[in-house]
Formats: C-alpha cells, structure tokens, sequence
C-alpha cells in the first residue's frame, strides 16, 4: 500500500459503514436459527431459489480480482481486460449450467472433491481436497489484504491490526450462520458493491470530459480487446489470439468456473436441479457489465492520478486513489461499504468453501469416520476459525505483489487447469481410470509449478520463459492442461477402469438422460429455462466482443 494515502472520511461515511456492518452481522445472526445440520451449515439445506443462489454466485466472485485486480489491469491494459469477462467468464458459465451441473447437484454430492471421489476414488480425492483447500486459503489472504488496505486508508491503522480487524468481521457471520449466512450477505453485498461502482465510474468519466475526454487522455490500444497482444505477452496478433482463446478462454476459464467450489458450491444450494443449472446462467448476465465498472475507472486512474501516472504507487491502490480523489462524503461511505463488501464476499465465499471441503472431504472421510452430524458441525465451525488465522499469514504472502491479478493468474494454472482435463475427460470417457485420476492432477499441477519457477526465478533468456502481461500464467495452464490429458490418456491405457454401474450420475454415456434433465422445465415460458437462458447469454457476449474489438 502507498504510504500517504488516505480516504478524507466524514462522520456520514463512517456511520454509512457501522450501518452496514449492522446488517452484515445481522444476516448472519439470523442465519444462525436455521442452522441444525451440517447440510444446513456447509450448503443451506439445498433450499435457496434460483434468483438468490445465481446474484450469491457473481457476488462470491466480486472480490479482489475484479475490483482491485481489474481495474489494475484497466490503468495497464485497458479494454484488453474485458477478456477476463466476455472471454475468460461466460462461456465457461453457461457450460457450467448447462452441462455440468446436472453431474454435480443430480448426483448429491456435497462438493466438488467428494465427486472426484466417487468417479476415481481416493488418491484423485486426496490429491485435489488438499490443493483446494491450500488454494483456497491463499487467495483468501488476497482479499483479506485489500479488505485490510481499505481500513487501512480510512483509519490509518497498520496493517496487521487492519487484517485481525477484517478477519474478525468475516469470521464472525461465517461461523455463526454457514453458507446461508455467506449467500444472503452476497446477495446484499452485490447491491452495494454497484451503488458504489456506478457513482464512481459516472463521476470519473464526467471528471475527463466524457468518453470523448477519456479516448484522448488514454492510447488508442486501450479502447480495443483484440488481438490482446499486451495482456497475453505475444507480440504476434494471431498467436496472442489464439492464446487468450485458449490459454484464458478455455484452460483458465473452464478450470475455473466449473470445478471451483467456491463457485459450485453456490449452485449446490439452490432448490432444485433446474435452479442450481440456472444459478450461474443468471450470474453470468450482470457478468457481463460489470467490468464496465471496473476498468473505465482503472482507465480515469492512469489518465488523472498523479502517483498511478508517475509510477510512485502500484496499479492495485488505482482505485482507492479515485475514491479519495472524486468522491465526495456519503457516497464515499458508500463507496468504502461497497470495497468491504467485495472483499469480504471474496474471502466469505473462500473460506464458507474451504471449511465444507475440510470437513467432509479430509477430516470425516481420511480423520475422523462415522461420527454423529453435530461432531462435523463443530468442526466445520472450528476450520472457519483455522483458515481465518491462516488467512491473515497468506495475506502478507499476496502483498509482495503489485498486481493481485499475477497472483491469482498464477494459483488458477497450479491447480484448477489441471482439475478441469480430468473433469472433463473424466465425465466423457468412461474408460479414465482412478489411477489416472490422480496422476493426472499430479503430473499437470508439477509441470505449471516448475514451469513457473523456471520463468520467475530462472533467470533464463528464452523468450517462452519471460513473456510480459500475464502471458506466464496463460502458458503454465495450458501446460498444465495438456499434460494432464496426455498423462491421464497414457495411465489409463494401462490399468483398469470402473465397472459401468459405479459410473452412473458421474460418465455422460453411462447416465440416463432423464437424470440430466429437470423435466418441469418444459412447461415454463423460454426465458425461465435453463439452454435458451444461455443461448442468449452467449449471443450478447459475442455481441460485446465484436462492438469493443
């Protein structure tokens, strides 16, 4: 964090603030009732309508990447960052709604290491429960870090009081009421983190003379997402197409968004299978518009900020630079609720996560066996408090980085490429093995970590290993993802494969189609079902992509 920087608070603003903490903390002490179970507790009873679980799904995901990462990435790259979202986003969204998620909520599972489980049985269970969980609590220290950078500013307390601060509050809602508790604050968190992006974007661009007065303070590179040369690190536009198409829109982006179960789990908790496959569908559609929110302000920040300008502060504090400088009191409370409502949505829906893949899928199934509901509940609650802790250590690691998005980049190729090609090759080939399962993960989680310390701290010329932007973590995923297939092809070939009847609910070929499917869908008007919704989705991307090209 720039030292000096400071948000001018009125007592508007921090009561503004108290007032939302108020209803943070409320949410979660009512949740608390509802609470009996671990089902309760780790995924709401599988009760929430569609409406609820699909704002809580894009809320989960307004954290430190697209608040603070992307308009980093807006003041670096500008529009080029739009791939995060109409790229690297929506289509894997609607293939999660459509595709995946009939295998995950149709065979019960109560997470997405349990399904690993199931389909290639321990060592693959194992393997990705213990990465999961590690990834999780790294990318929680992310948000907490610049959930702390907001107290920070506002109160000019140092920043390990700030993050036991921030953690306390996150905790607290947590593990009084579960994942209820994580989901209806998301939902809230959703609504306030616009009303303080919309202001901030509108006053911005009036401050530059309007869009006129932006395109002639900022290049001429910034205003166009393709070819994308800057953010994929290759100087040919051809390769660096095919390389944002692939390395982000495919690898990352399905890796990410259809077997994370900070993102999953949001589904699991809908009401219904025709609600969890429609829960990141409607996500998917205020997906689309928020970046207009976070990189045009980016954008205003490297043309009027002084110190993002001359280089005297980081990317990362862009936003908070145009906060202090436009806002004035009131909305800056709002403003400074909605930051600690993106954070703390972040690093809810990471731990709300990490403590049910903790407790089902290493304690009970590898710890502790066969012991009544209310033991787990407690040590549910327990894992809360844990990665909390742990999460104030990880969040030192992140503040080595001046671009939280390198950080983030970089976990997703570790470990969620390398998850997504045995997902994906294992739902579709019934002959995969378990063995292969678990090789597989090992095999393409090991190639993108060594390919990353080669290029980090090599000290190579070769231009494969020093690609500039964010080229690096393109390149380790799709390693990661090749690897994997090839590993998983090559494993399975020699050694033996599930009987059939063990597959059903987690192989296409294998399932009946009925079990797909939520037949009560066919009575609904079209703009209520699962496939036309996504349809539409896809159109309006591809629509976005061609008119900001």
């Amino acid at each position: 964090m720039t030292e000096g920087l400071r948000l001018d608070a009125s007592w508007v603003d921090y009561a503004l603030v108290a007032i939302y903490f108020a209803f943070v903390l409320g949410i979660g002490w009512a949740a608390k009732s509802k609470v009996s179970s671990s089902i309760d507790f780790f995924l709401s009873g599988r009760s929430l309508p569609a409406w609820v679980t699909g704002l809580a799904f894009i809320s989960a995901n307004l954290g430190a990447v697209e608040i603070v990462g992307h308009s980093a990435n807006g003041v670096q790259y500008g529009f080029e960052t739009m791939h995060y979202f109409w790229i690297g986003a929506i289509p894997a969204m609607v293939f999660l709604g459509i595709v995946m998620m009939p295998f995950y909520y149709g065979s019960k599972v109560r997470s997405v290491p349990e399904f690993m489980r199931r389909r290639f049985g321990n060592g693959a269970h194992l393997v990705n429960g213990i990465s999961f969980a590690v990834a999780q609590l790294l990318i929680a220290g992310v948000n907490l870090l610049l959930l702390a950078k907001v107290v920070n500013s506002l109160l000019g307390w140092p920043l390990w009081v700030t993050l036991i601060v921030a953690a306390v509050i996150v905790l607290s809602y947590i593990t009084l009421g579960g994942l209820s508790a994580a989901i209806y604050n998301e939902v809230l968190q959703f609504f306030v983190i616009i009303a303080a992006l919309l202001p901030l974007t509108m006053i911005g661009l009036h401050n530059v003379g309007g869009w006129s007065g932006l395109k002639s303070q900022v290049e001429e590179s910034h205003f166009h997402t393709w070819p994308g040369t800057e953010i994929s690190g290759f100087d040919n536009p051809i390769v660096s197409a095919v390389g944002l198409v692939f390395g982000l829109g495919f690898v990352l982006s399905f890796g990410y968004w259809t077997t994370n179960f900070v993102e999953v789990q949001r589904s699991m908790a809908a009401d219904s299978l025709s609600s969890a496959r429609k829960t990141p569908i409607i996500g998917a559609f205020p997906k689309m518009f928020i970046p207009f929110l976070v990189v045009i302000p980016g954008m205003v920040a490297g043309a009027t900020v002084t110190p993002i300008m001359d280089g005297s502060a980081e990317p990362n504090d862009a936003i908070l630079y145009l906060m202090r400088d436009l806002l004035p009191n009131g909305l800056l409370g709002v403003a400074i609720a909605g930051l600690l409502a993106a954070f703390m949505a972040g690093m809810a829906a990471n731990i709300s996560a990490f403590n049910t893949v903790f407790s089902y899928d290493i304690w009970e199934t590898y710890v502790v066996r066969n012991r009544e509901d209310d033991y787990y509940l407690k040590v549910g609650r327990l894992a809360t408090i844990a990665a909390t802790v742990i999460a104030v250590f990880t969040a030192l690691l992140a503040s080595n980085f001046g671009n939280v998005m390198d950080y983030l980049q970089t976990l997703f190729g570790f470990f969620n490429a390398p998850l997504f090609a045995t997902f994906i090759l294992g739902m579709f080939w019934k002959r995969m093995t378990p063995t292969a399962g678990w090789a597989g993960l090992v095999a393409g989680t090991g190639v993108a970590i060594a390919y990353w310390a080669v290029a980090t701290f090599g000290g190579t010329d070769i231009g494969f290993f020093n690609l500039p932007g964010q080229g690096t973590a393109f390149v380790a995923a799709s390693l990661a993802f090749a690897v994997d297939i090839i590993v998983s092809i090559v494993v399975s070939m020699v050694t033996a494969p599930k009987p059939d009847h063990e597959l059903v609910g987690f192989v296409k070929s294998v399932t009946p189609k009925e079990n797909l499917t939520d037949a009560s869908e066919a009575t609904l008007p079209w703009y209520r079902r699962t496939v036309p919704l996504g349809m539409l989705c896809l159109a309006m991307a591809l629509v976005l992509n061609i008119v900001f090209a």
